[in-house]
């Protein structure tokens, strides 16, 4: 992993708890549901579902061309993507932010298509070529990777606030 360090925010931590070992959030990360923020033209936020790959210190996620987070990220590439659990006693919470790049080269791309695969048992399943993942059916998606800046995690039971910087 890049060098980074973590932080404890003892104003939203309880007076007890130290911060979430970077292991910890990047277990996380392996959720099967994320949440994905991008910003409209005109500044409104757009949040949408999706699955994501956490792959060599990135997160990566699909859209098509036409759906409302391509035309987002091509004039703004800012996203947070977020992740967790809907308790409130217990779990962790992950927030990630950075800039989407589209990833387009093919030789990445086949190994993200692996790495989709493997997570779902083969229920995700891509081909790819020039640049894109391609739906067996028929079909294309492009491919955004995220490097974090900044990831948050949010303990929950006994509340921790911890910031991981990049």
């Amino acid at each position: 992993m890049t060098e980074h360090t973590t932080t404890l925010d003892p104003r939203f931590s309880d007076p007890a708890s130290s911060a979430t070992p970077w292991a910890d959030t990047q277990r996380a990360l392996d959720a099967e549901l994320f949440w994905l923020t991008t910003v409209r033209a005109d500044s409104r936020p757009h949040v949408s579902p999706l699955v994501a790959v956490w792959l060599d210190d990135a997160i990566y996620f699909t859209t098509g061309a036409a759906e409302q987070k391509a035309v987002n990220l091509r004039a703004n590439p800012h996203v947070v993507l977020t992740t967790g659990c809907n308790a409130w006693d217990s779990g962790l919470d992950v927030v990630v932010e950075g800039p989407a790049v589209q990833v387009t080269d093919d030789a990445l791309l086949a190994r993200l298509a692996e790495a989709w695969s493997t997570k779902w048992d083969g229920r995700w399943r891509y081909e790819t070529g020039n640049g894109r993942f391609h739906h067996p059916g028929g079909g294309e998606a492009l491919v955004y990777g995220v490097r974090p800046g900044k990831v948050l995690a949010f303990g929950k039971g006994t509340f921790t606030h911890t910031t991981h910087r990049f």
